[in-house]
C-alpha cells in the first residue's frame, strides 16, 4: 500500500461539480492499494497516519500529530500510485490492486483512521475527481509498506 500525505490548510475533492469531501487543516491522503496488500496494513498505516508528527508546536518544531491538533483527513483512492515507470514512457499499472480488493482496503483504511479519532472525508472510488488544496509547508510524506518492511529488518 502506498500513501502520499500532504499537509494542508484545506482541501476539497469534487466530481462533475459535486463536492464529495471537504476538510480544513489536516491531511490530503492519496492511497494506492497494491496487489497482495492485506487488511492488517490498514490498521498499521492508520495508526502511523494519526500519530505522524508533522505539525508545528509553539517552538516551530514538527512535533504535533493530526490527533494533537484535531485535524481532519481527506482520503482519495489513487490507483496510479502503483504505476511502474521503469520501462518505456507509459506507466504500467499491473501492480495496482483490482477494484474489489482496492475498494475494500480503501474503505477499511478510512474506518481504521476514524477509529483513531480522526474526522475523515473521502473521494469516490473509481471516479474521475478534481482535487483542490492549499498546501501547508509544503510538507509531503510518502508511506510505502514495501519500503517500510525493508527498513524494519
Amino acid at each position: 500500500m502506498k500513501l502520499v500525505i500532504q499537509r494542508v490548510r484545506e482541501a476539497c475533492v469534487t466530481t462533475e461539480g459535486e463536492v464529495l469531501g471537504r476538510i480544513g487543516q489536516g491531511f490530503l491522503i492519496l492511497i494506492g492499494v497494491m496487489e497482495g496488500d492485506t487488511p492488517d496494513l490498514c490498521e498499521y498505516l492508520a495508526a502511523k497516519t494519526a500519530d505522524l508528527r508533522v505539525f508545528t508546536d509553539e517552538q516551530d518544531k514538527l512535533n504535533l500529530s493530526l490527533k494533537d491538533i484535531g485535524g481532519e483527513a481527506l482520503v482519495v483512492s489513487n490507483f496510479t500510485l502503483g504505476g511502474d515507470c521503469r520501462k518505456g514512457h507509459r506507466p504500467s499499472f499491473i501492480r495496482s490492486a483490482k477494484p474489489p480488493l482496492a475498494d475494500g482496503l480503501y474503505e477499511l483504511y478510512m474506518e481504521k483512521l476514524r477509529g483513531h479519532g480522526i474526522h475523515v472525508e473521502s473521494g469516490r472510488f473509481g471516479a474521475h475527481m478534481d482535487i483542490s488544496m492549499t498546501a501547508n509547508g509544503p510538507v509531503t510524506i510518502l508511506m510505502d509498506t514495501d519500503q517500510m518492511k525493508k527498513g524494519a529488518n
